[in-house]
């Protein structure tokens, strides 16, 4: 009886999928005919035992979407509620218990965040996809069953990488704001993240049953935020227009849609008649939506004009399948500036989850809907599909053969056709999780053919041949094993021991070792590293640690590439840098927890330097010891003094060399060598003794100084803007066969260290000695902020932290997609287009909303205004910046560094810091 009701629904040719009586609806008909079988929150009968073979669908019902928002907008549990809708689990998770299905980490639970993004495939609607059955063309797309893949994604500024390689693979996503917040900061960022990917996006409003939800004002903020005219499908429905949020009206399909409680399956359907007697209010106000869907719609696009007109220019006649398709192509197709679908709800509460998720297969695209995949082969740039058919390969044949030896067109295009023949799969891997289990787990997104179980697959980036042993569909920390991941899916392949997150993947017919060229050099578009702007040291607790502590973080590393490790060659430190003190407090959990590394993560110790105030003299030293057992002797002069490189002197013609290492000048004179040049072109001398060459003499001299250079005569940092001049005299300074490389390393590091130390105490001198004084490293830092933030930013940066403001806005303006995406190549097209008045956008009021709220919402866009700051501050300063800046900004500001050069301290700087690097003493 159930399943009669749901087919004959369907065959009637319903624009949805709702049935007319008054508390039942196809959602909670078709879960209950779904048996909950297997562990708690499972549905074991429909997920692991019949999914595979549907696997195989069209691709035409596939999605691969993503859940995008700032931190607490509800995208976890918006997650929740479409599993639960779908069958694949029988309960709902909950954040805050740590019950949730995609936050399953420990530290994800703990803190109540998401923190590594999860992969989970479901039904929607649920039930068998059957590609034979034939549906009324009327029916919107989600009256059939579709296959989707969603990620849920984090929203933390911190992960924002986890984000980045998410989208790389994504067809479509939901942006899921907050409707007391508003768009908030992240959101801006993954907005943006998401056009460089051309990714369309729906909005869905949450959170509208809270205390201050404002679903008007939002929808404003939209326009004057993301750039884009907002698409309002839905309006919120406030009980007596002011009361508690009971459900949604929907601008699409005339009617309201009224949850009543529970786990929200429960859900009671209104036409427009009898939403007039219902709420007589909502009703007219959702005439007013519909009129001004439409109305937007024909600004961008002319097919929905044509049916205007063909209604006799109703707006309430166009048929809800028009409607559909005419904002699927707005949102797919066409250039400029696009549209964006909203929709509301409060997840929370189980209201206006499984509309979104029927509208989600009815407009977010199929793989092949997408923008054509880029990709390079041999050097040639081009798309996916135009290397399948041939085209791109003619291209880079044509450019690989020599001038001269042009081959003629039917021949390269017949040997195009046989290389493209011997690809079976072309896929990306966007993710690698070493997993305690199973092993390494590469994620990875087919675009072409498919990737079969036991297949040869080559890494184009690393040139290297794995087997994939395994295959495996996740099911957030669930897998179950599948023979072949095919075009348009995402899998994971379990085993690869090279393969990382950007690295393209290519399996071949002739399953050889290297496939043929040009195949070989196939690469799909990679996935960008945003740079660190955190730092901390990490130690060993002993020596013997030290390789499995460096073990640990190879393998952290291949699982965040936005982690970055160095070794600070002045100190020794390894450092950790990372997107923030959460990632790196997250990167130290992973590596001491989890990865069990023996290891302590302490605060980053800034390299400061030396330099002299003076003049030390000459000071020459004769070394005379014996090394290795040889006795050696040797002698040489040097000269300390301050060195500017912007104001420095012309080179000495007459010097043996001239050399800058490590922001200090090297001079060698040797005018009594004698030196000439031989006939293969060496430099020779008479005077040397046998074994000892010029060359030897300059980089045993060099290396000498470099060495006492290292380390300074009063705070043991090493020099800078030092000027030492090494002056070697062979008559007093060389002494036959007992000169050696080695005596004259050691010479020249004794004299130079002496006179460094004459820079504080000089005993041929009554006058006081200059001394020396503490340079500190000055960065390069430029901060993106929005214009209301601007005062606080540049007054912080001036007064609390030393630095200087170098200009305002005289650069390009680095937005939040620039800090991301290095790629100059990809930033968001909306960018340039001039901003939206949100007086001209439809927003249904919203409860206690003054009459001067659009007004003063107009007026306040300007400190929305991107500005850009360039500054010069001490590294020591911005040690921890970030999370100071986001509370000057309200989370809004991002900012990149470079070291700029080393800058005298003033003397009161100096002070405190040594204070400091003594511990307060």
């Amino acid at each position: 009886m159930v399943s009669a009701l749901l087919l004959r629904a369907r065959q009637n040719g319903r624009a949805t999928r709702y049935l007319d009586r008054p508390n039942i609806n196809c959602w909670a008909l078709s879960s209950l005919t779904k048996p909950s079988l297997g562990r708690p929150g499972y549905s074991k009968t429909q997920n692991f035992s019949t999914l595979q073979p549907r696997l195989q669908a069209n691709l035409d019902r596939t999605r691969n979407i993503g859940i995008i928002a700032h931190i607490d907008a509800g995208k976890t549990t918006t997650t929740e509620r479409m599993l639960y809708y779908s069958g694949f689990t029988r309960r709902i998770g909950d954040v805050d218990e740590g019950s949730t299905v995609t936050d399953f980490l420990p530290a994800e639970r703990a803190r109540g965040i998401t923190i590594q993004s999860a992969a989970i495939t479901f039904h929607w609607p649920p039930g068998e996809s059957n590609d034979a059955t034939h549906h009324d063309p009327q029916a919107p797309k989600s009256a059939s069953s579709h296959l989707v893949n969603l990620i849920d994604t984090p929203g933390h500024a911190d992960f924002t990488f986890e984000v980045l390689r998410s989208l790389r693979i994504l067809d479509g996503a939901v942006c899921i704001l907050d409707g007391v917040a508003g768009v908030e900061a992240q959101t801006e960022q993954v907005w943006h993240q998401a056009s460089t990917y051309n990714i369309p996006r729906i909005v869905y409003v949450n959170k509208l049953d809270r205390d201050g939800a404002a679903f008007g004002r939002t929808v404003r903020e939209v326009a004057s935020r993301l750039g884009g005219w907002p698409a309002v499908c839905q309006i919120p429905w406030f009980e007596g227009g002011n009361g508690s949020f009971v459900g949604v009206a929907d601008a699409v399909n005339l009617r309201g849609l009224r949850w009543g409680g529970g786990d929200g399956k429960s859900v009671k359907t209104f036409n427009l008649q009898e939403l007039d007697e219902a709420d007589s209010q909502l009703a007219q106000e959702l005439r007013r939506a519909r009129i001004a869907l439409v109305e937007l719609l024909s600004e961008h696009d002319d097919m929905i004009v044509e049916k205007f007109f063909e209604c006799e220019e109703d707006h309430l006649l166009v048929s809800s399948a028009d409607i559909l398709d005419s904002l699927r192509r707005c949102l797919l197709g066409g250039s400029g500036r696009k549209i964006i679908p909203i929709f509301a709800g409060a997840s929370f509460r189980n209201i206006g989850v499984q509309p979104l998720l029927d509208n989600v297969v009815d407009l977010l695209p199929s793989p092949q809907e997408t923008p054509d995949p880029e990709v390079s082969i041999g050097g040639v740039k081009g798309g996916l599909r135009r290397l399948l058919s041939g085209d791109l390969l003619v291209e880079q044949k044509e450019k690989a053969v020599p001038k001269g030896k042009q081959k003629k067109k039917s021949a390269i295009v017949a040997d195009s056709r046989s290389a493209i023949k011997q690809l079976h799969g072309c896929g990306l891997a966007f993710k690698v999780v070493n997993d305690a289990k199973r092993g390494v787990l590469v994620y990875v997104r087919v675009y072409s053919g498919s990737l079969d179980r036991g297949s040869l697959l080559y890494n184009t980036n690393l040139n290297v041949s794995e087997r994939a042993p395994r295959l495996l569909r996740m099911y957030a920390n669930d897998a179950v094993e599948a023979e072949s991941i095919s075009e348009g899916q995402i899998g994971v392949v379990v085993g690869l021991k090279h393969a990382r997150t950007g690295d393209t993947l290519v399996a071949c017919t002739t399953n050889k070792q290297v496939p043929p060229e040009p195949l070989n050099t196939l690469q799909l578009r990679p996935i960008d590293v945003p740079p660190p702007v955190f730092f901390a040291s990490v130690e060993p607790h002993s020596l013997s640690e030290e390789k499995r502590m460096h073990e640990s973080l190879a393998l952290l590393l291949r699982e965040d590439p936005s982690l970055h490790v160095s070794i600070d060659e002045d100190s020794g430190q390894t450092l950790l840098s990372g997107m923030g003190e959460l990632h790196l407090e997250i990167a130290r959990d992973r590596l001491i927890n989890d990865l069990k590394a023996k290891a302590t993560m302490g605060p980053i110790e800034i390299s400061y330097r030396e330099c002299p105030l003076g003049t030390s003299g000459p000071v020459t030293k004769i070394f005379d010891r014996e090394i290795a057992g040889r006795k050696g002797k040797a002698g040489c002069t040097a000269l300390v003094e301050p060195f500017d490189p912007e104001t420095s002197l012309p080179p000495d013609p007459t010097a043996l060399s001239i050399d800058i290492a490590n922001g200090n000048q090297i001079i060698i004179l040797a005018p009594e060598l004698q030196i000439e040049t031989n006939k293969k072109g060496l430099e020779e001398s008479p005077i040397l003794p046998s074994g000892l060459d010029v060359e030897a003499v300059r980089s045993a001299l060099q290396n000498g100084c470099l060495a006492a250079l290292a380390r300074g005569p009063q705070f043991t940092f090493p020099m800078h803007n030092t000027r030492v001049t090494l002056t070697l005299n062979p008559t007093a300074h060389i002494f036959g066969n007992d000169t050696t490389s080695a005596s004259l390393s050691a010479a020249a590091r004794l004299a130079t260290s002496t006179a460094l130390s004459n820079l504080l105490s000089n005993p041929a001198s009554a006058s006081a000695t200059p001394g020396t004084c503490l340079m500190e490293p000055l960065m390069n830092v430029i901060i993106s902020i929005d214009e209301a933030s601007l005062g606080a930013v540049v007054h912080d940066i001036s007064s609390s932290r030393g630095g200087h403001i170098v200009s305002l806005d005289e650069d390009i303006p680095i937005t939040s997609t620039d800090l991301s995406t290095p790629n100059t190549e990809t930033v968001d097209p909306d960018l340039d287009l001039p901003p939206i008045d949100p007086a001209k956008v439809y927003a249904p009021p919203d409860p206690f909303q003054s009459s001067t709220v659009v007004g003063a919402l107009s007026s306040s866009d300007s400190g929305n205004r991107p500005r850009t700051i360039t500054a010069k501050v001490p590294l020591k300063e911005m040690v921890g910046y970030l999370k100071h800046l986001r509370s000057l900004s309200a989370g809004r500001g991002t900012f990149v560094m470079s070291v700029d050069r080393f800058e005298k301290m003033s003397p009161p700087r100096q002070k405190a810091v040594l204070t400091e690097l003594r511990g307060g003493y």
